[in-house]
C-alpha cells in the first residue's frame, strides 16, 4: 500500500511544529540535568569516607543539645542554655566554652 502524497492541508502549522521542537529540546535539557545531578552526588558523596561522629558525648549535668557541628579536629554542640561547647575530636574533652548572648 503506498502513501498518499501530503497535501498543504495535511502539513502541521507553524506554531505545532515550533512547539514539538521545544518540547523535544526541553526533553534532553531534562535528561543531561538529572545525569549531571546524578554524576554530582556521586563525586561529591563517596562512599565510606564520610565524617564520623563520636559514639558518645558528655556533656555536664542538666544540659541538652539542640545543634551540632564539626570542623577539622572539633566539634561544636549548641546547648539549649544558649552556650556552644567546643570538643577535641580525637580525644572527646572540652576545648572551649562559648555563651550566646541576645544582641
Amino acid at each position: 500500500m503506498q502513501d498518499a502524497p501530503l497535501t498543504e492541508d495535511d502539513k502541521d502549522p507553524l506554531n505545532l511544529r515550533v512547539l514539538r521542537i521545544l518540547v523535544t529540546v526541553l526533553t534532553v535539557v531534562m535528561i543531561v540535568g538529572l545525569i549531571a545531578v546524578v554524576i554530582t552526588f556521586v563525586t561529591r558523596f563517596p562512599g565510606g569516607d564520610g565524617v564520623s561522629l563520636p559514639d558518645q558525648v558528655t556533656l555536664p549535668e542538666g544540659v541538652r543539645a539542640s545543634a551540632v557541628t564539626m570542623g577539622e579536629g572539633w566539634y561544636a554542640v549548641v546547648t539549649d542554655d544558649d552556650r556552644i561547647l567546643i570538643f577535641d575530636r580525637a580525644s572527646g574533652e572540652l576545648r572551649q566554652s562559648v555563651e550566646i548572648t541576645a544582641p
